[in-house]
């Protein structure tokens, strides 16, 4: 594969790895999972070199393998989505408004208290729930029964909305300064800005399979 010309999200699709790789170097392989390597590299100003290599090492390490979500029957991919990320994703975001909350409440005089952070996951959770919803009663049972051609509008509309996830979860990083708490922070101050980086991550993880994998073979179908 000529990985610089190449989008990015193809190569996170067919390279087992190449995901920690684009996470390390702040590219975006879901949302913007179409453009090519070589415009991102020279959009950022990144080391081509240095990303080239850490790809092509990826190709002979046998034990990156993941799994093989191109060939993975549709129905055992939806329902991995749905049962991992789309289970996590409420599990998480409850717990870290409940974080975000109290560390506003008691650091609030602190200039680097994130205000506004328990109000933006609250509308994260709210705008989350009611996508994952349609996924769950409407897109996934037409894609799980080939109804595809039934499908390509409201995937359209989940890549869009896709879009807007990946905006916020910028807003997000931005708030906790890329989940990394200040110096001095208390436990519960650690452990939102832990549980939002890992949120963050997880998110472009599911984004990424659901545009790049999943939506990507029903619209090729």
């Amino acid at each position: 594969m000529d990985y610089l010309q190449s989008p990015v999200g193809s190569i996170a699709a067919h390279l087992s790895g190449a995901t920690s790789v684009f996470q390390k170097y702040n590219i975006d392989f879901c949302c913007g999972g179409k453009q090519r390597l070589a415009d991102v590299v020279s959009k950022k100003q990144l080391d081509a070199p240095s990303i080239l290599r850490e790809l092509i090492a990826l190709e002979s390490n046998p034990w990156r393998q993941e799994k093989d979500w191109l060939n993975m029957p549709i129905p055992d991919l939806v329902h991995y989505l749905v049962s991992y990320y789309h289970g996590r994703h409420r599990q998480q975001l409850p717990e870290l408004i409940r974080l975000a909350a109290k560390v506003e409440r008691v650091h609030g005089d602190k200039a680097n208290c994130p205000h506004g952070l328990a109000q933006l996951l609250s509308e994260t959770l709210d705008d989350l729930e009611q996508h994952m919803l349609k996924e769950e009663e409407v897109l996934f049972p037409m894609i799980v029964h080939n109804r595809l051609a039934q499908a390509q509008m409201p995937i359209h509309v989940m890549e869009d909305e896709h879009i807007e996830h990946g905006q916020r979860v910028e807003k997000l990083l931005f708030l906790t300064n890329q989940g990394v708490p200040p110096k001095g922070a208390c436990n519960t101050w650690q452990a939102l800005y832990l549980g939002v980086r890992s949120f963050s991550e997880d998110i472009v993880e599911h984004i990424h399979l659901e545009n790049n994998i999943l939506f990507a073979r029903c619209l090729q179908d």
